[in-house]
């Protein structure tokens, strides 16, 4: 037996038998098909997270008001009023931050025609889309001199166009925000849904002086409900927390000893621990997906050593004409490459279409990368090579005279 005729004697070899080599393959096929399943799985939860964390914006900070306190009674925070236009306005002047915009959010019912559709009202500054890395579809944003003479015009989410104007061109036309008129100057591309499940495009920003004196009023003037601000770089996101806090601080006129008045949050690591929690799924599916090969090389190499033993004559009558023991170790090593190489083609097979099946039946995003298939194929040779290497060690090292005496 030569290197060449090798792979059509192991192939002869598998087809003598076929039901024995179908059911050796089929441990191999669940295995390879639920790696494939499980890493396409795994690598969906990756990209809904980084497909999150790009539509939050990078390095971003959210400043929310304090906890606040009535009759004894003590609330969460963010229920104080202690963030103010002029705050934001200071923050501006941090080296460490390159974009800063203050926020005045509330909920309201939106009319266009005989159509109507509630959503959430972002009152900004331009700086908003800078912060949230969020351009723009189509028209313009509004101007600072928009916000200063708080007018009535308004950039609107895709869900809202989806509702309000269908396939109508909404730019230039009015829409009504509490009965008071806007005008459509520019419509935000399409974001998704944030890290804690909230659609993002369904939303309607306008400039936050006109959220505050025209459509809800403030109890408290001057006062916003948060502020989000960009550090320039991933590398000054400790420099700005600590700007920040001590600016803050400071316009707040708090002493040594005392509490902050407000609350500051890293939203970059808040999204790098859920990427980070979303990787580790990904390894550990993979993982309890890949003990389901490890079985099925313990399926061939049982089959393998069965098929040793059937065939010890076999082995016998090759070595009287001529055969050498590498001859024999490769045929088996083969033999087991075959059964891996056919198995794991077929689970790929499967697990594609099981991570499609998932995806049209669950919902879910489920990403089949070339990597994760090249990987799956690779251990199941590998499985192979393994497993298979024992019985064919086994059946190369029979004695001539003992393999043909035996019955």
């Amino acid at each position: 037996m030569s290197w060449h005729t090798a792979p059509a004697e192991a192939w002869q070899a598998l087809g003598a038998n076929r039901l024995r080599t179908a059911l050796t393959m089929l441990g191999m096929i669940i295995g390879v098909g639920a790696v494939v399943l499980m890493l396409a799985v795994g690598e969906g939860a990756r990209s809904t997270v980084n497909q999150a964390i790009n539509a939050m914006g990078s390095e971003l900070l959210l400043v929310t008001p304090g906890a606040s306190s009535a009759s004894g009674l003590r609330f969460s925070a963010g229920t104080a009023s202690t963030l103010t236009l002029s705050d934001a306005q200071a923050m501006t002047q941090l080296a460490s931050l390159s974009a800063v915009a203050p926020v005045f959010p509330n909920s309201a019912q939106l009319v266009y025609g005989s159509s109507n559709w509630n959503t959430t009202v972002y009152g900004a500054t331009p700086d908003y889309l800078t912060v949230r890395s969020w351009n723009l579809e189509s028209g313009q944003p509004f101007t600072a001199s928009d916000v200063r003479r708080g007018a009535r015009v308004a950039l609107i989410g895709q869900q809202v166009v989806s509702n309000l104007f269908g396939s109508q061109d909404p730019l230039g036309q009015t829409l009504r925000v509490k009965n008071l008129p806007f005008v459509v100057v520019g419509v935000l591309e399409r974001k998704g849904q944030s890290l804690d499940g909230r659609d993002q495009d369904d939303a309607i920003i306008v400039p936050i002086t006109a959220a505050q004196t025209k459509l809800f009023g403030n109890a408290f003037p001057g006062t916003v409900r948060f502020i989000t601000a960009q550090a320039r770089s991933a590398a000054h996101m400790a420099d700005a927390e600590a700007d920040i806090t001590q600016l803050l601080r400071a316009r707040h006129r708090l002493g040594e000893g005392e509490d902050n008045d407000f609350t500051l949050r890293n939203l970059t690591a808040i999204a790098e621990t859920a990427a980070l929690s979303a990787r580790a799924l990904a390894v550990m599916l993979g993982a309890i997906a890949s003990v389901s090969l490890l079985v099925g090389g313990i399926g061939i190499m049982n089959i393998m050593l069965v098929s040793v033993t059937e065939r010890t004559r076999e082995i016998g009558i090759r070595m009287a004409i001529g055969a050498r023991h590498r001859d024999i170790l490769l045929q088996f090593l083969l033999e087991a490459l075959l059964l891996c190489g056919l198995g794991g083609l077929a689970g790929a097979a499967l697990g594609v279409g099981g991570a499609w099946l998932v995806s049209e039946l669950a919902e879910m995003t489920v990403v089949v990368t070339a990597r994760s298939m090249a990987l799956s194929f690779l251990f199941a040779a590998g499985i192979g090579v393994f497993f298979g290497f024992y019985p064919a060690r086994k059946a190369a090292l029979l004695k001539p005279v003992e393999a043909l005496r035996h019955e």
